[in-house]
């Protein structure tokens, strides 16, 4: 009897949720096959990623592995490069030599999430520093220690002041949160640099709006500025980056500042296997129905960044944050079962409980249930709340130790991967493609690809 094939498209909060859910249900039964495929093997939590770039936190603390999280669900690490709908088939590349393989699948849920969007402004996509995933928040830091370094046998000043200048383009939480974070480590760690000072040091946000943190209303964006204007941090509102060069960044209102870093933090569009879809979207996203299938096309369902899921009753879209889509990836799981089980299938329905950001020193800005905080009460429900989402009892207590060290001792200022430890892997992956041969075969989500990735395609 050929099983039934439910293949998960990407790992993200959305992705495991759903797979979550089917591997306690669903994949338990004989005449089912669930697979999940990410690109990476473990589930990133991304709230605490300016955590890592300033040091905070090491990256294991905020990673999961989900092969351990999963036991009846397969994984298969690979990313995703084209579906197609006729026949039924997800095409992906998997390994260091980049084989290709293929899925067939009965019932596909894609959760690709978003990624970074340039908006194809000259120069950004080729020298801006982003925050989307361990290493962007990794290397940022390592980033941030290599130019102190450089700055100390720098003699001149004018030089030093540009690679001692950090500009994050977007105010929104992803950029409020890093530019927070990233001025107090290096305003911190700059003490053992005897020969720099703390002048040198110039921390820029430049965000379109009227006010930061838009999404948590004036109130708190205005007390967010405050707060980072009192640490020495520029806001800069009303103007876009216009261009980068890697030296200059150049704004729309005419201003330039000489900077060496620029985190780009400023959208995000959905995934580009989105794009080449037949089917209805909504500013790029999927057009997904009550129950998270999209439109016109049986067995396909979406949720996460790469869906528009609408409010009932409504001509609003949920919006894509973590909390919609962990939901979004539930409710999708549980009608991918019903739809195979031949039971009813049930609605979306959710209305956000709250947010919260950081902005650096034990401080933050919170709203929830409607209420809003601000200050350290705001700094410590962040903490709170986001350690109990955190997965897994194990990196929780890692995390409670890293914050409990960081009330006593300063943050460490190694850097563990340097410029010449990624070109070596650069040089051992090129290596290893160009010796690759061959490619995969069309495959069921039941047999191995890696075993059979000589095979001819199938069909």
């Amino acid at each position: 009897m050929k099983k039934t094939s439910v293949v998960i498209a990407g790992g993200g909060f959305a992705g495991l949720s759903a797979a979550m859910y089917l591997d306690k249900t669903l994949a338990r039964r004989e005449n089912v096959e669930v697979t999940l495929i990410s690109r990476e093997n473990f589930i990133l939590f991304t709230p605490m990623l300016h955590e890592v770039a300033a040091g905070d936190l090491y990256p294991g603390d905020i990673v999961n592995p989900l092969r351990r999280i999963l036991r009846h669900v397969k994984f298969v690490q690979a990313e995703v490069q084209a579906i197609d709908l006729s026949t039924r088939r997800i095409r992906c590349v998997g390994g260091v030599a980049q084989l290709t393989l293929e899925f067939e699948f009965d019932h596909l849920l894609l959760t690709l999430g978003s990624e970074t969007n340039f908006f194809d402004l000259p120069g950004v996509s080729e020298w801006a520093v982003t925050m989307k995933s361990m290493f962007d928040a990794a290397m940022l830091r390592n980033r941030v220690l290599a130019l102190l370094e450089e700055a100390t046998v720098q003699k001149d000043p004018v030089a030093r002041r540009q690679l001692l200048t950090f500009v994050t383009a977007g105010g929104g939480f992803a950029g409020a949160e890093t530019t927070g974070a990233i001025n107090d480590f290096v305003r911190e760690v700059i003490r053992y640099y005897p020969d720099l000072n703390e002048e040198l040091i110039r921390v820029v946000v430049i965000h379109p709006g009227k006010f930061l943190l838009p999404e948590l209303g004036e109130e708190l964006g205005n007390y967010a500025e405050y707060k980072l204007r009192e640490r020495k941090v520029e806001v800069i509102k009303g103007a876009r980056v216009a261009n980068y060069d890697g030296s200059v960044v150049t704004l729309t209102d005419g201003k330039s500042i000489p900077a060496s870093t620029l985190i780009w933090t400023a959208g995000v569009k959905p995934s580009p296997v989105i794009a080449t879809l037949p089917c209805e979207k909504e500013r790029g996203r999927l057009l997904v129905s009550e129950f998270l299938a999209v439109t016109g096309v049986p067995g396909l369902w979406a949720a996460g960044d790469c869906a528009a899921v609408p409010v009932l009753n409504t001509k609003n879209f949920h919006p894509p944050t973590a909390q919609h889509g962990l939901r979004e990836g539930l409710v999708a799981g549980k009608n991918i079962a019903a739809t195979v089980l031949d039971r009813p299938l049930k609605s979306f329905k959710f209305a956000t409980v709250g947010q919260l950001a950081t902005i650096g020193r034990r401080t933050g800005v919170a709203m929830v249930f409607g209420i809003k905080f601000s200050g350290f009460v705001a700094w410590c429900l962040w903490r709170s709340i986001y350690l109990m989402k955190l997965p897994r009892l194990p990196k929780k207590l890692r995390v409670m130790v890293a914050w409990t060290l960081d009330l006593f001792f300063s943050r460490d200022i190694e850097q563990m991967l340097t410029l010449r430890d990624v070109e070596a892997l650069s040089d051992l992956a090129d290596r290893i493609r160009a010796r690759g041969t061959g490619s995969g075969t069309a495959l069921s989500a039941s047999e191995s690809p890696f075993v059979n990735n000589q095979l001819e395609r199938k069909g």
